[in-house]
């Protein structure tokens, strides 16, 4: 090719943005001001999912929709020689609400639609609720644009093979992904990102590589109600190295050149496209005849299909009784790596703390144990020891011990310190009205007094409180309701006791405190263990079976000893009202966090 006809290459700007939740009119607004600063950078500017909003709205969806026509006129007229651009928002279309993604061009003076896609499969599982609030879409193909035929995907969309061969075989030579995909999973590996990346990370790729495409995915950033969005987004050569790739946790501009002489290349190499073109009519019979077969239709000009004769188990073999998880049993399950969970952690707390709630500052109390001590390193990080007021709330029984190493763990970290001391109140509480107080209730009123005064002081201070609980003790039901579980953030509350310590030994806390026994020193003398019946290093990795689904038989089969799985899953099953809210009767169709439903930050 002679190389003055060669196409200069597509300049694609990911933008990882963190839309402040619901504020549709002042996330536009930026938007604005990011696409005129990249007007002289990139062709084509793409925001992620819902970028006009946040992700999780649950029922604000139907307050924060645009109809596309309203969306343009908010937008206002492009600056001159404005890029494409390309923006995930919710949609109402046809008095209905969509997550779609729209495809603008400017174009004499006002920004044309040239498609709207609505996103095909809305997630309803694990964190997601989004069928809930949004129809699905039905449609899918690819469109003309002045830089060349592309396609459109959401998120989930990517997942699935198919919706990215339908638009390569519909021709499109870039696929433009958006996507809100929250952070899951910390093991430790060599690329120091979270499990949901790494998943991103194969399926783009292998997208690019099958198909011969450009592949792009813009990701959303920031927290939302706890939900954490690491950004990473990515751009995906025809050969399936990535090009380019978005920072971890941060706003920002990925800028990405795509030289379409590539796709031309990686065809050659492997015209696999080529090959599904050829096979696309017998596969069209294959789908139609398995569409037919899952309706209970046949063919009878096909022959007799042996497989309708028989009673088709379960895959199963004749070996002895296995799992389809190795790891169950191996300590290394349970392993964080350590740094990529600090900076998530101190994103989250900052993310949380000042931008969704508009605090500056945090109280904790401070026990002289390993959660208290990682909770309040953590946030000295995240805001700085200056805004960081750590309570030390004694009682006269409580272990010296457990006060002294509370002032070491503040110590270390140059926060504010504080001692109230709670004897007095709870002495004469019992004193007056509950003199044969049994030490369990005596306890309990202890935990839930260092909450009240927590929560007065957050109120004198301007400062949001922060939890100290974490996910073994949440899981076992080993805390006290509306006390321990009541700050309305915890940034360890997903980590097992276990992650805790390790997370501790690389935050620098002092090693005394990681070293003694676990305690909640309501009772003179009684450890965690004492009470439970169980160490934290045996009952962690039986959690972590049970909430991934396996049951006690299962864990017996695979060589647990039966006793402390069966103690486990006693508390396990017998505590889930303390991890809900108060049930409330419903009496009404509008009933608050059942019909009523906005998420805590919205």
């Amino acid at each position: 090719m002679n190389p003055s006809l060669a196409r200069p290459p597509l300049r694609v700007a990911l933008v990882q943005f963190k839309p402040t939740k619901g504020a549709v009119p002042a996330n536009i607004e930026a938007v604005r001001e990011l696409v005129a600063a990249q007007a002289a950078l990139a062709d084509l500017v793409v925001f992620p999912e819902s970028a006009l909003s946040g992700y999780f709205l649950e029922g604000g969806v139907a307050e924060a929709a645009l109809a596309v026509d309203t969306l343009v006129e908010l937008l206002g007229a492009p600056a001159e020689n404005a890029p494409d651009v390309v923006i995930g928002f919710y949609e109402r279309w046809r008095r209905r609400l969509y997550n779609s993604v729209v495809y603008l061009e400017p174009r004499d003076g006002t920004w044309t639609v040239r498609h709207v896609h609505r996103k095909m499969f809305p997630p309803t599982y694990g964190v997601f609720d989004e069928a809930r609030f949004v129809e699905p879409g039905t449609d899918l193909r690819a469109f003309d644009t002045r830089f060349g035929r592309m396609g459109l995907l959401i998120c989930e969309e990517m997942w699935h093979s198919l919706p990215s061969t339908v638009l390569a075989l519909g021709g499109a030579e870039l696929l433009i992904v958006v996507s809100a995909s929250p952070a899951r999973d910390f093991q430790p590996g060599p690329s120091s990102r979270p499990a949901n990346l790494e998943r991103w990370d194969e399926i783009a790729p292998q997208a690019a590589r099958e198909h011969g495409i450009f592949v792009v995915v813009a990701q959303l950033v920031g927290s939302e109600g706890g939900k954490l969005f690491p950004g990473g987004s990515i751009a995906v050569r025809p050969d399936g190295r990535i090009l380019e790739r978005g920072p971890l946790w941060d706003e920002g501009v990925t800028i990405a050149e795509l030289d379409a002489s590539a796709i031309d290349r990686a065809r050659v190499t492997a015209p696999l496209l080529a090959d599904l073109e050829q096979m696309l009519p017998h596969l069209q019979r294959a789908l139609d005849a398995t569409r037919a077969s899952a309706n209970g239709e046949g063919d009878p000009d096909e022959g007799p299909d042996l497989t309708d004769r028989i009673e088709a188990p379960s895959l199963v073999g004749r070996g002895a009784v296995s799992t389809d998880d190795p790891t169950l049993r191996d300590p290394a399950a349970l392993e964080i790596d350590v740094e990529l969970v600090e900076r998530t952690l101190v994103e989250f707390i900052r993310d949380e703390v000042r931008r969704r709630r508009s605090f500056e500052r945090v109280v904790i109390g401070v026990s002289g144990g390993v959660d208290s001590a990682v909770s309040l390193a953590l946030a000295c990080r995240a805001l700085g020891p200056e805004n960081v007021f750590g309570f030390r709330l004694p009682y006269r029984a409580s272990s010296a011990e457990s006060l002294d190493h509370a002032q070491l763990a503040i110590d270390a970290t140059g926060a504010h310190a504080r001692t109230i001391e709670i004897t007095n109140p709870i002495d004469r509480y019992v004193e007056e009205f509950e003199p044969d107080l049994s030490p369990l209730r005596k306890g309990n009123l202890m935990a839930r007094l260092r909450a009240v005064i927590l929560f007065d002081q957050s109120a004198k201070l301007r400062a949001l409180p922060l939890g100290t609980g974490n996910k073994s003790e949440r899981l076992l039901g080993y805390f006290t309701w509306h006390a321990d579980d009541s700050p309305p953030i915890n940034p360890i509350g997903d980590l097992f006791k276990t992650q805790v310590w390790a997370l501790a030994r690389h935050l620098g806390v002092p090693e005394v405190i990681i070293e003694k026994p676990a305690t909640a020193d309501l009772v003179k003398g009684v450890t965690d263990e004492d009470e439970l019946g169980i160490a934290y290093h045996e009952a962690d990795p039986i959690l972590h079976a049970f909430v991934r689904g396996y049951g006690v038989e299962d864990l017996v089969q695979l060589g647990f000893d039966r006793a402390p799985v069966e103690v486990v899953w006693r508390r396990l099953h017998s505590t889930h009202w303390k991890r809900e809210l108060p049930t409330v009767a419903v009496l009404s169709s509008t009933a608050i966090g059942e019909f009523y439903l906005r998420p805590v930050d919205y």
